[in-house]
Protein backbone atom coordinates (compact mmCIF):
# COMPACT_ATOMS: atom_id res chain seq x y z
CA UNK A 1 0.00 0.00 0.00
CA UNK A 2 1.20 3.69 -1.10
CA UNK A 3 1.81 5.98 1.90
CA UNK A 4 -0.83 8.54 2.33
CA UNK A 5 1.83 11.34 3.87
CA UNK A 6 5.00 11.34 4.23
CA UNK A 7 6.48 13.00 7.70
CA UNK A 8 9.93 14.03 7.73
CA UNK A 9 10.36 15.99 11.27
CA UNK A 10 7.95 16.75 14.15
CA UNK A 11 6.76 16.07 17.36
CA UNK A 12 4.53 13.10 18.94
CA UNK A 13 2.47 11.89 21.54
CA UNK A 14 1.76 8.58 22.15
CA UNK A 15 -1.18 7.14 24.50
CA UNK A 16 -0.83 4.06 25.61
CA UNK A 17 -2.52 1.58 27.98
CA UNK A 18 -1.98 -0.66 30.36
CA UNK A 19 -4.69 -2.93 32.28
CA UNK A 20 -1.88 -4.54 34.30
CA UNK A 21 0.65 -3.34 36.80
CA UNK A 22 4.31 -3.84 35.17
CA UNK A 23 8.04 -3.34 36.20
CA UNK A 24 10.78 -2.49 33.52
CA UNK A 25 14.16 -4.08 33.10
CA UNK A 26 15.70 -1.26 33.14
CA UNK A 27 18.21 -0.85 36.35
CA UNK A 28 17.47 3.15 36.83
CA UNK A 29 14.05 1.98 37.62
CA UNK A 30 14.28 -1.06 39.30
CA UNK A 31 11.94 -1.90 42.00
CA UNK A 32 9.43 0.91 40.14
CA UNK A 33 5.48 -0.42 39.47
CA UNK A 34 3.64 0.81 36.76
CA UNK A 35 0.18 0.82 37.73
CA UNK A 36 -2.88 0.03 35.56
CA UNK A 37 -3.89 3.25 33.20
CA UNK A 38 -2.93 5.57 30.10
CA UNK A 39 0.53 6.67 29.73
CA UNK A 40 1.63 9.58 28.07
CA UNK A 41 4.96 9.83 25.83
CA UNK A 42 6.11 12.85 24.32
CA UNK A 43 9.19 12.50 21.37
CA UNK A 44 10.48 13.95 18.74
CA UNK A 45 12.02 12.86 15.62
CA UNK A 46 14.28 15.42 13.46
CA UNK A 47 14.42 13.11 10.33
CA UNK A 48 11.76 10.38 9.24
CA UNK A 49 9.13 11.01 11.39
CA UNK A 50 7.13 8.32 9.77
CA UNK A 51 9.48 5.60 10.32
CA UNK A 52 10.04 6.29 14.25
CA UNK A 53 6.63 6.41 14.18
CA UNK A 54 6.19 3.12 12.35
CA UNK A 55 8.75 1.31 14.72
CA UNK A 56 7.03 2.43 18.02
CA UNK A 57 3.91 0.96 16.72
CA UNK A 58 5.51 -2.64 15.90
CA UNK A 59 6.15 -4.37 19.03
CA UNK A 60 9.03 -6.63 18.16
CA UNK A 61 12.27 -4.13 17.78
CA UNK A 62 15.16 -4.14 18.98
CA UNK A 63 15.59 -2.17 22.70
CA UNK A 64 17.01 1.42 21.72
CA UNK A 65 14.96 4.42 24.00
CA UNK A 66 13.53 3.74 27.04
CA UNK A 67 10.03 3.67 25.47
CA UNK A 68 10.79 0.64 23.48
CA UNK A 69 10.35 -1.16 27.03
CA UNK A 70 6.75 -0.18 26.98
CA UNK A 71 5.70 -0.11 23.57
CA UNK A 72 7.57 -3.81 22.71
CA UNK A 73 5.52 -5.14 26.13
CA UNK A 74 2.50 -7.00 25.70
CA UNK A 75 0.77 -5.44 28.62
CA UNK A 76 0.84 -2.31 26.78
CA UNK A 77 -1.43 -1.12 24.21
CA UNK A 78 -0.93 2.27 21.88
CA UNK A 79 -4.22 3.90 21.74
CA UNK A 80 -3.58 6.83 19.80
CA UNK A 81 -0.83 8.86 18.69
CA UNK A 82 -0.67 12.56 17.79
CA UNK A 83 1.53 13.66 15.66
CA UNK A 84 2.74 17.44 15.39
CA UNK A 85 4.61 17.30 11.73
CA UNK A 86 7.54 19.81 11.12
CA UNK A 87 6.96 21.11 14.80
CA UNK A 88 10.68 22.21 16.19
CA UNK A 89 12.24 19.89 18.56
CA UNK A 90 11.41 22.33 21.66
CA UNK A 91 8.13 22.23 21.25
CA UNK A 92 8.51 18.55 22.87
CA UNK A 93 9.24 20.28 25.88
CA UNK A 94 6.57 22.87 25.66
CA UNK A 95 3.95 20.11 24.65
CA UNK A 96 4.67 17.98 27.61
CA UNK A 97 4.37 20.42 30.04
CA UNK A 98 1.45 21.65 28.77
CA UNK A 99 -0.64 18.38 28.86
CA UNK A 100 0.61 17.73 32.55
CA UNK A 101 -0.69 20.48 33.43
CA UNK A 102 -4.04 21.08 31.43
CA UNK A 103 -4.65 17.24 32.39
CA UNK A 104 -3.60 16.83 35.99
CA UNK A 105 -0.91 13.60 34.77
CA UNK A 106 1.42 12.59 37.19
CA UNK A 107 5.26 11.51 36.68
CA UNK A 108 5.95 7.88 37.02
CA UNK A 109 9.17 7.28 36.24
CA UNK A 110 11.25 10.46 36.73
CA UNK A 111 14.51 10.63 34.24
CA UNK A 112 12.50 8.33 31.36
CA UNK A 113 12.65 9.08 28.02
CA UNK A 114 14.36 12.99 28.22
CA UNK A 115 17.73 11.70 27.88
CA UNK A 116 18.59 14.84 25.34
CA UNK A 117 16.68 17.10 28.00
CA UNK A 118 17.76 19.51 30.41
CA UNK A 119 14.17 20.91 31.08
CA UNK A 120 12.30 17.80 31.50
CA UNK A 121 12.00 15.83 35.17
CA UNK A 122 10.24 13.32 32.89
CA UNK A 123 8.75 12.83 28.93
CA UNK A 124 6.44 9.96 30.42
CA UNK A 125 3.25 10.78 32.09
CA UNK A 126 0.44 9.26 33.79
CA UNK A 127 -3.16 9.18 34.30
CA UNK A 128 -5.54 6.78 35.54
CA UNK A 129 -8.05 7.61 33.01
CA UNK A 130 -7.80 8.71 29.32
CA UNK A 131 -6.87 12.23 28.75
CA UNK A 132 -10.47 14.27 27.21
CA UNK A 133 -9.32 13.57 23.32
CA UNK A 134 -11.56 16.31 21.77
CA UNK A 135 -10.13 18.64 25.02
CA UNK A 136 -6.59 18.03 23.63
CA UNK A 137 -7.44 18.10 20.32
CA UNK A 138 -9.29 21.54 20.18
CA UNK A 139 -5.76 22.91 22.07
CA UNK A 140 -4.01 22.16 18.91
CA UNK A 141 -6.13 22.12 16.43
CA UNK A 142 -4.62 23.75 14.32
CA UNK A 143 -1.23 21.29 14.29
CA UNK A 144 -2.11 18.41 15.11
CA UNK A 145 -2.56 14.83 13.35
CA UNK A 146 -4.32 11.78 14.91
CA UNK A 147 -3.86 8.28 14.67
CA UNK A 148 -6.47 6.21 16.18
CA UNK A 149 -5.12 3.16 16.93
CA UNK A 150 -1.68 0.81 16.50
CA UNK A 151 -3.73 -0.99 13.75
CA UNK A 152 -4.13 1.82 11.64
CA UNK A 153 -3.89 0.71 7.70
CA UNK A 154 -2.18 4.39 7.47
CA UNK A 155 1.43 3.01 8.22
CA UNK A 156 1.30 0.23 6.33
Amino acid sequence: MQKIIELKTGIYLLELNSDDINSLPIKKFNNILLQKGYYYYVGSAQKNLDHRIKRHIRSEKKIHWHIDYLTSNKNFKIKRIFIFPDAPKDFECELRKNIETEFSLQIPLTGFGNGDCNLCPSHLLYSIKPIDQNHFISLYQAMVLLIPSAKDTFWE
